[in-house]
C-alpha cells in the first residue's frame, strides 16, 4: 500500500514534517510505503527523502517509487530547477559571483550577521545578498535569529553545498603549463616575482594538513600569460603539472595569507572547495584538510 503525502512546495529545511508524517502512516499500516508527492522536488531533497527510505513524485518527471510488495521499482529524472520559480524568489543555485562572496563570507568568519554587515563584507548588492540568503535558509545552510540576524549552524555542509555549483575549472579559465625544474623551483620564482596570484589545491593545503607530496600546482592569477612568463613556464597540452587560473570573479583572493616562506596562500574554505571539485587525488585530499579545519577552527574563522 502507498502512503502519499501531497505538498505544493518542499524545501530541504521542511522534509521533517512529511517523514513524521510518512512514518506515523507506516507504523498504523505496516508494510505501506511512504510516497512525497509535489509540484518540485530540487535534488537535496530528493536525496534527503531517498536516504529517509521514501518514495517520490514531481510533475517535472522526477519520481522514485520503491516498493517491495508485490513488488515495484520506477525511477524517471525530471527538471533540476523549478520551473515555476519566478523572478523575485529566492535563488535556486549557489553559482556566480555574488553567491561565491557571500558563502565565502559566511565561511570565514564565526559570527551572527545583519544584513547591513554582510552586505559591506562581501560588497554584493542588497538584492543579490537577500536572495542567497533566502536560498540558504530553504536549504536548512543558514537560520535567522529572532533580531533578523544570519547565523551558519554548521560550515561543512555550507561549503559542501557550494561546491556542488562552484568548482575550480568550472568556475575559472583555466590553462596548464609545464614548470622545467620542477614544482620548488616554481615556488621560489612565485616568491621572487610580483604578481597577483594564489596558491590552491594540494600545495596549498599542505600548510594544514599534509596529504602527500605535490605532483602539480593549482594556482589563480589574474593574467595566466603574464604570470607564466614571469615564472618561466612552458604552454603544455601533456604532462602538464601547473594549473594556472583565471577566476570568474576576484573572491579568491580575499582574506589570503602568507606562509613561512613568503607565498600568498588561499583562505581554507576556498582551498578545500578548489579540492573537492579538483582533479585526481585531489577530493580524497579535500576530506584530510575538511578534518583539520573542523579540528582547528579558531584558527582559520575569523570572529
Amino acid at each position: 500500500m502507498l502512503v502519499v503525502e501531497a505538498k505544493r512546495v518542499v524545501e530541504r529545511r521542511d522534509t521533517a514534517t512529511p517523514l513524521q508524517h510518512l512514518n506515523a502512516a507506516a507504523d498504523e499500516h505496516p508494510g505501506s510505503r511512504g510516497v512525497v508527492a509535489a509540484r518540485y522536488l530540487s535534488p537535496p531533497v530528493r536525496k534527503r527523502l531517498s536516504e529517509a527510505g521514501l518514495s517520490y513524485i514531481d510533475a517535472t518527471g522526477n519520481i522514485n517509487l520503491n516498493v517491495s510488495q508485490p513488488g515495484l521499482y520506477i525511477a524517471d529524472r525530471g527538471a533540476d530547477h523549478d520551473p515555476w520559480r519566478g523572478p523575485g524568489r529566492p535563488r535556486g543555485t549557489l553559482k556566480g559571483a555574488p553567491a561565491a562572496k557571500i558563502v565565502r563570507a559566511l565561511l570565514d568568519h564565526e559570527r551572527s550577521w545583519a544584513i547591513r554587515e554582510l552586505i559591506d563584507v562581501a560588497d554584493v548588492s542588497t538584492g543579490s545578498t537577500y536572495r542567497v540568503i533566502e536560498f540558504l535558509e530553504s536549504e536548512n545552510l543558514a537560520t535567522r535569529t529572532s533580531s533578523g540576524a544570519v547565523v551558519v549552524p554548521d560550515w561543512v555542509p555550507l561549503l559542501r553545498r557550494w561546491s556542488e555549483d562552484y568548482g575550480f575549472v568550472r568556475s575559472s579559465r583555466v590553462t596548464r603549463w609545464i614548470a622545467p625544474r620542477g614544482l620548488p623551483d616554481l615556488m621560489r620564482r612565485a616568491g621572487d616575482n610580483p604578481t597577483q596570484y594564489a596558491i590552491t589545491g594540494t600545495l596549498a593545503a599542505a600548510t594544514w594538513a599534509p596529504y602527500a607530496p605535490a605532483r602539480s600546482a593549482m594556482i589563480y592569477t589574474t593574467d595566466a600569460e603574464h604570470t607564466a612568463q614571469l615564472w618561466d613556464l612552458r604552454p603544455a597540452d601533456a604532462g602538464a603539472n601547473v594549473m594556472l587560473a583565471e577566476p570568474e570573479n576576484d573572491v579568491v583572493f580575499v582574506r589570503t595569507l602568507t606562509d613561512a616562506s613568503g607565498l600568498t596562500i588561499a583562505a581554507p574554505p576556498q582551498v578545500a572547495v578548489d579540492l573537492m571539485t579538483g582533479p585526481g587525488r585531489s577530493p580524497s585530499e579535500a576530506e584530510e584538510l575538511l578534518d583539520w579545519m573542523a579540528r582547528h577552527e579558531s584558527s582559520w574563522r575569523k570572529q
